[in-house]
């Protein structure tokens, strides 16, 4: 662990920021800006596709792999509190992943709110995993994972396949997600300045958008504290213990063990908000970054590429 570089990351959270709520241009400027300083691996190979009906980036690694080799994809949903963000802001997460296990993934870019309002995220990572369905790939080598709001759509969109009777992933792997939108949890006060970059009220703000009236004590909105997660595919929930946000993962972790589903609840002392984002610049992010990469290589399942290319 390195105290300086955690401090560097603390202090760069900590940079003055306008007074009140800012507009949605303000906001995903801001977002855009700040993510660009994040590190991207060296290497990949990116391309604008379309999953489902929305425009996703796909990134795979940068060695060739052989015509008809068969390897794991990871469904990736950005963060950015549903309001903002992209693939592209996402690029230094979903890289690091792709590099670490050598598997292809698939960013999508879900509609956003205020124009997009509850539930139109889900239904486009929904439609996105239906697609990756028909197109012939087997669910047990797909994996969703994403960030903060994109964490919690990492849930959802498993609820939502369940409801629709799709077949579940192999894993789900969520950094820093957003799991309750009654904000109830106690981290929400006792993290209270203690987290670098989220407030009560700033959550309040981008919230209001993404519900758009909807009443937030439901499954799809809160699912740490009110779905049901029987069948649920093992899930790894890492956070730091620097955010407001950490009883999200907590809670979350405690409903999947009642439901007897396989989860690791990863905590990482004095980091904050999606620090696996820092990586090359935070030891604690790469360290994160390896397990969850051991994860997912652990349970998404690779068919024998020679006992397929020999049928």
């Amino acid at each position: 662990m390195s105290k300086e570089q955690r401090a560097q990351v603390n202090a760069m959270l900590r940079q003055p920021r306008p007074d009140g709520p800012q507009s949605v241009e303000a906001m995903r400027a801001g977002f855009k800006a700040m993510m660009a300083q994040m590190a991207v691996p060296d290497g990949l190979r990116t391309a604008r596709t379309t999953l489902g009906d929305r425009p996703a980036l796909s990134v795979e690694p940068g060695d060739e792999t052989r015509p008809g080799t068969r390897i794991g994809t990871i469904l990736y949903f950005h963060g950015g509190g549903w309001v903002f963000g992209s693939p592209e802001t996402a690029l230094s997460l979903t890289g690091n992943l792709v590099a670490r296990t050598g598997f292809r993934a698939y960013s999508l870019d879900y509609r956003l709110a205020p124009e997009h309002p509850f539930p139109a995220a889900i239904e486009d990572a929904l439609s996105a995993y239906r697609a990756l369905l028909d197109s012939g790939e087997d669910p047990s080598t797909i994996a969703f994972a994403g960030d903060s709001a994109g964490g919690g759509l990492s849930v959802t969109t498993c609820l939502a396949a369940r409801d629709a009777g799709l077949p579940m992933p192999a894993a789900i792997v969520a950094f820093s997600p957003g799991l309750d939108a009654t904000r109830t949890g106690e981290s929400m006060d006792t993290k209270a300045g203690v987290d670098p970059f989220f407030t009560r009220e700033g959550l309040g703000h981008t919230g209001a958008m993404y519900l758009a009236g909807a009443d937030p004590h439901q499954p799809m909105l809160s699912p740490a504290v009110l779905a049901d997660l029987t069948g649920f595919p093992p899930m790894l929930l890492q956070a730091g213990t620097n955010e407001v946000l950490l009883d999200d993962s907590t809670r979350m972790a405690a409903r999947a063990r009642a439901a007897a589903v396989d989860v690791i609840l990863d905590i990482t002392a004095d980091v904050p908000h999606v620090f696996q984002a820092f990586a090359g610049a935070l030891d604690e992010a790469d360290q994160a970054l390896d397990r969850a990469a051991l994860f997912l290589t652990q349970h998404v399942h690779l068919p024998d590429t020679a006992a397929t290319s020999a049928r």
